[in-house]
């Protein structure tokens, strides 16, 4: 992995050029880190992210859902633009508006999952996100195979709503499948901004942008709660959970992994969601909730798969269509399998 910012691609090819990812830069990281190893990185990240999540689970008493996707932004916007330093001129309208869409993007993710997440348990919220990136996923490879996958996450979904939903809070359901179409979104803009803004700065700046569209959505829902230093600290915390750290450990393991094969870790999110949720805040899943979780990881991992398979064809061979996944903080991750050469890392 190099030392490309977060909201670009990451691109897997047989070039002499490094895969890149989406990450801000890991300048002053401990050197140990490393010593986890590529895919103890990857699965740290998730943890981090995973375990952040919960943590503003237990913040919202205190600031409610739109209180803490307030902080949540603001911290993040206020250590990226340090850390980056964005340049704000020379930049065409067009760029402009790509990242004020990004930015928006991103604040609706944002607050729609924060609102599921008050309303419906962590780890089925985080697999119902999921089901947006996936189908994202499986429209741009139009490969029939990817009718299986489908058909397992349409199967997750039943599972996880027994039939009906009855047992969950419909609004939260609306809420995280709504987030799930933000992320799709949000992974199309991400790579757009990437394009058009060299390292970090298209992030650090669709940040700011999600923060202060944000700000009075925060202020009226949660008011003076917001100025409470303990609030503050917890948000702050929320924030370096869900996205620096994540960032760093990342950008660490992809120097040493696969860029598909990091697609597919990430694909383990919802049960590491399944499992913060338990431990942090007692939300055991039902035996058919677990068994949703799983349908759906299998989706995503087997539609990721089939896209790296796909990228093993012989010289001359049609360019193969990208994989897609992502977590749903500012971590898109798209990756392109090189051309036809035979090469799949």
């Amino acid at each position: 992995m190099n030392n490309n910012s977060p909201g670009q691609p990451v691109t897997s090819s047989s070039s002499s050029q490094p895969t890149s990812t989406s990450t801000p830069a890991a300048t002053g990281v401990p050197g140990r880190l490393g010593s986890l190893g590529p895919v103890g990185l990857v699965l740290a990240g998730g943890i981090s992210v995973q375990f952040g999540g919960a943590l503003a689970v237990t913040l919202m008493p205190r600031a409610g859902a739109l209180g803490v996707v307030t902080l949540r932004l603001l911290a993040a916007a206020v250590i990226l633009l340090v850390v980056c330093r964005p340049r704000l001129r020379g930049h065409s309208r067009t760029d402009w508006g790509t990242v004020i869409v990004f930015g928006i993007t991103m604040g609706a993710m944002n607050g729609l999952f924060y609102e599921a997440v008050d309303r419906i348990p962590l780890g089925l919220a985080v697999t119902l996100e999921v089901l947006g990136p996936l189908a994202l996923s499986v429209l741009a490879s139009r490969r029939l195979i990817n009718a299986l996958w489908a058909g397992l996450a349409l199967g997750g979904v039943f599972l996880l709503g027994g039939g009906d939903f009855s047992g969950l809070d419909p609004v939260g359901v609306g809420l995280a499948l709504g987030a799930g179409a933000m992320w799709a979104t949000y992974i199309i803009f991400s790579a757009r901004t990437g394009r058009r803004f060299p390292q970090a700065d298209g992030l650090a700046l669709a940040m700011a942008v999600a923060a202060l569209l944000f700000l009075p959505l925060g202020i009226v829902g949660a008011g003076s709660r917001l100025l409470d230093p303990t609030t503050v600290a917890l948000g702050s915390s929320v924030a370096v959970l869900s996205s620096v750290l994540p960032y760093t450990l990342e950008l660490l393991a992809l120097r040493r992994l696969p860029a598909h094969t990091f697609a597919v870790l990430m694909s383990l999110e919802p049960a590491i969601a399944a499992t913060a949720g338990f431990l942090v805040l007692g939300q055991a899943l039902s035996a058919p909730q677990a068994a949703a979780v799983a349908l759906v990881i299998a989706a995503s991992v087997g539609a990721v798969r089939s896209q790296v398979g796909r990228g093993r064809n012989p010289a001359g061979g049609a360019r193969p269509e990208p994989v897609v996944t992502a977590r749903p903080e500012p971590q898109p991750v798209v990756v392109a399998q090189p051309e036809g050469n035979g090469s799949a890392s």
